[in-house]
């Protein structure tokens, strides 16, 4: 009887111990900063506006749960990936890396999808405070997980490379999209429980 020796799976680190890796995941630590100082800085200018007379609390439509489920779901399937990487599980680190980002275009599509609604139900851009800012909001984040969506197609296009460097890429890419997700929920409950009622309490306007 011949005895078969199985080669166990390495959990290798991903290649932030390269210095193209770590000079990477530096810029993009540097490129989260910057862009959380600009979406804090639309919070602040949104809860100003909102503390004035003509503001109305808006209704939000159902597909923003939807699309929150969306984002999650990319986040936690990039992060898998990750990890799959680290492993050396090519197969199921390509095919969760795949999930991430059709993920990802879901969310854009419903995001589109919650437009829509609330255009069809009079709610314009040039109308009231809450109005202007759920499509500025929502259409800079927007565009900021398309960016992410471009990173993610190159490293699905350089994917056998991604593999053999241990998957630093994708590591960085869902690092990106927790970032994104954690902006989204904090968008996200801006627009639902910053009533101008809440935003006179907070500006001290009461």
């Amino acid at each position: 009887m011949t005895a078969t020796m199985v080669a166990p799976r390495i959990d290798r680190s991903p290649g932030p111990t390269t210095p193209r890796a770590r000079a990477a995941s530096i810029g993009l630590w540097v490129f989260m900063g910057v862009v959380t100082a600009l979406f804090s800085l639309f919070a602040m200018a949104y809860l100003m506006r909102m503390n004035s007379t003509d503001a109305v609390t808006l209704a939000l439509p159902w597909q923003l749960w939807l699309s929150t489920a969306l984002l999650v779901a990319g986040s936690v399937t990039l992060q898998r990936a990750g990890a799959a990487a680290r492993r050396v599980d090519a197969t199921r680190a390509h095919g969760l890396l795949l999930a991430g980002g059709i993920c990802a275009i879901a969310f854009l599509c419903v995001q589109l999808w919650a437009w829509r609604v609330m255009l069809n139900a009079q709610v314009v851009p040039a109308g009231n405070p809450a109005g202007s800012f759920f499509y500025l909001l929502t259409a800079m984040h927007g565009l900021h997980v398309a960016g992410g969506l471009i990173a993610w197609a190159w490293v699905m296009r350089t994917f056998p490379r991604e593999a053999a460097d241990g998957g630093w890429r994708i590591a960085l890419c869902a690092r990106y999209w927790h970032f994104m997700l954690a902006v989204w929920l904090a968008l996200f409950a801006l627009l639902a429980w910053v009533t101008p009622e809440v935003a006179r309490l907070i500006c001290g306007t009461v």
